[in-house]
């Protein structure tokens, strides 16, 4: 077997492991994209496991429903869209609080496409006829400034009404997707007009206070094929940096936690706020890959860099500080002060797909993995009913998952992302087709000339034996299958049709099998799964003399519910690791049991922490060498 040299991905962790071993859209682009691969989208993968199933069922069960009983029952967020539509009443809520209302509709949107359901459907379409009755007649829509002063529309670069159009786009392009229904999309492709007519080249500047219309604006450009929203979402991109932020809000615009200090195509390192540098990232990601601009490519290239080597944390979450919901100095990662906002780490996913989109190299899929199964899935209970907006890597056991925020973007991330997560596993090029997550599915996926079924078999993350079986083909097809070896993995084995494979070609993280297919084809993947202490950068001060453990792709913490003497616990060598699948503790997980002569301590998954008593909690162990 090859040996795989791996330097990654985790910020301020140095793991440097030796391995061995909806519809397609019905429109056409006239732009070629530089994309190398295409995802293969989530209404042809049905996710069917015994970790991601149970998660989809409770949210459709309980992650939408409590969104839409806040948005309609707790608090006025459906009520502005109301009072909007009659030119009468009181804003209730903040200035961006639409967002949340088409974030949820997103993911009901999301949900239908998998889980048909007339009612939801129903929900949503009266969601969206309230929507289009609070649309002004010149094309506006926003609640804030219908209710508290027309006179006031687009005179201050951060209040966020270029957001929330983007949000409304997104939820519109995906509700278009799952229904064929296109009133909201009419809404958006207007709102869109209305603001055209207003910003661009020979006209008025503007610089969004905070990033989303950008990619948004590509995906509405997606489905219209109507060139002038790409080229609009490009203008915006390049209105950053150049002085512009600055004269259009009332207070004091600060250049660099809006990503304004430079020209996009000049970033080398992140700064200001998470969320919003995430969704700049993905604009930036989506506009270079259809305008095939090098310059944003670059960019990004250095600005991953900084952020995953110097400034994420091990469970992938990204935004140390409190004060600007975002990044200060590099190395800079406390624990019990981790601000890790759940929408970021969502960002993260976000950004590292579209940037193996672009270049087909692994790394990119490791750290989307990272944030997946442990920022992001930590910020929503195991019920769903529940959420994190701050994702601490340390608690005094007074941090606690709540039904709602007063800025609510991350239950309504949540609800839009889980659904969605089908889009990640599988993705298509000219020569081959990528399996990207192992996660238990059957999906369709086109190969060309020829769509084959794909069932993939798995208990991930709680082993790493994947089973791969080709259905469906009619004829024998030849393409390179490009399994994920992740950055974690030491030691691995893979057969096809029972026949190891001895010396597999390895090529950007993705071990290579080309051949031609045949319907019953099998490969089997087994990837070595061993608990592992991880040591952090020594820069990172504060995690100075500690470990933390990890197994696979998941991020193990100790809380005080399993450990009494939970002040006085310490890593010691040589500790042994105990690894046991309990079924009913916590949904169902792996434990560790860290045993070092008489003291035993007991490690759950990261994303578990806080669903059972209060307590306090810890990743990264006192280690005593």
């Amino acid at each position: 077997m090859r040996l795989k040299k791996i330097f990654l991905a985790t910020i301020a962790v140095i793991i440097s492991v030796t391995c061995t071993g909806c519809r397609q859209n019905s429109h056409s682009s006239n732009k070629i994209s530089t994309r190398k691969i295409t995802p293969v989208d989530f209404s042809h993968v049905k996710i069917n496991d015994n970790f991601w199933s149970p998660r989809l069922k409770n949210h459709v069960l309980h992650t939408l429903p409590v969104c839409i009983d806040q948005i309609e029952n707790k608090t006025g967020r459906i009520r502005n869209f109301e009072n909007a539509a009659r030119r009468s009443g009181e804003h209730s809520g903040i200035f961006y609080d639409d967002s949340d209302v088409y974030k949820a509709l997103e993911g009901m949107a999301y949900s239908l496409i998998n889980n048909p359901n007339p009612e939801l459907e129903r929900k949503a379409d009266e969601w969206i006829d309230k929507f289009a009755a609070a649309q002004e007649p010149d094309g506006y829509i926003n609640t804030f400034y219908t209710l508290t002063g027309r006179d006031k529309r687009w005179t201050n670069m951060d209040k966020h009404e270029m957001y929330c159009a983007g949000h409304m786009m997104e939820a519109a392009v995906a509700y278009y997707k799952a229904t064929g229904k296109r009133k909201l999309l009419d809404v958006s492709i207007r709102m869109a007009d209305h603001m055209m007519d207003r910003f661009g080249p020979g006209k008025r500047h503007w610089v969004p206070g905070h990033e989303e219309i950008e990619l948004a604006l590509v995906k509405l450009y997606e489905v219209t094929n109507r060139e002038k929203y790409l080229d609009f979402a490009y203008w915006l991109l390049e209105e950053r940096g150049h002085g512009h932020g600055s004269k259009g809000t009332e207070g004091t615009w600060n250049p660099m936690y809006y990503q304004d200090e430079m020209p996009v195509r000049e970033l080398s390192t992140i700064n200001g706020h998470a969320v919003r540098a995430m969704y700049l990232f993905c604009g930036m990601a989506d506009v270079a890959a259809l305008k095939n601009e090098a310059g944003y490519v670059d960019a990004l290239n250095r600005l991953w860099d900084d952020v995953v080597l110097t400034k994420m944390y091990l469970t992938g979450g990204i935004g140390s500080s409190r004060h600007n919901e975002g990044f200060t100095e590099p190395y800079d990662l406390p624990n019990h002060e981790a601000y890790c906002e759940t929408c970021a780490s969502v960002g993260m996913v976000y950004w590292n797909s579209r940037m193996h989109q672009l270049t087909g190299d692994s790394k990119y899929m490791d750290v989307l993995e990272r944030s997946m199964y442990n920022g992001a899935l930590a910020g929503v209970s195991l019920k769903g009913d529940l959420f994190f907006y701050v994702n601490p890597l340390a608690s005094y056991g007074d941090h606690h998952r709540k039904e709602w925020y007063g800025t609510a973007c991350c239950p309504s991330q949540i609800s839009r992302f889980l659904p969605s997560i089908g889009n990640y596993i599988y993705g298509t090029s000219e020569r081959a087709v990528w399996v990207n997550l192992y996660i238990g599915n059957k999906a369709d996926v086109n190969t060309g000339k020829e769509t084959m079924t794909l069932v993939q078999e798995t208990s991930y993350p709680w082993d790493g034996n994947v089973t791969l079986t080709v259905e469906s083909l009619k004829k024998s097809v030849r393409k390179e299958f490009r399994l994920r070896i992740p950055g974690w993995c030491k030691n691995y084995t893979v057969a096809v049709n029972g026949e190891s494979i001895t010396d597999p070609l390895i090529e950007k993280g993705y071990l290579v099998i080309d051949r031609k297919w045949e319907s019953g084809d099998k490969v089997t993947l087994a990837l070595d799964m061993p608990a592992e202490t991880v040591q952090a950068d020594p820069r990172v001060k504060e995690n100075s003399g500690k470990r933390a453990v990890q197994r696979g792709p998941i991020v193990y913490c100790a809380e005080e519910t399993d450990n009494p003497s939970f002040d006085e616990l310490t890593l010691s060598p040589p500790a042994r690791f105990k690894e046991t699948f309990n079924p009913t503790l916590l949904n169902g997980v792996t434990t560790i049991d860290a045993v070092s002569g008489d003291d035993t301590i007991r490690f759950i998954p990261y994303y578990a922490w806080d669903n059972r008593e209060a307590g306090q909690m810890k990743v990264w162990m006192n280690y005593n060498e």
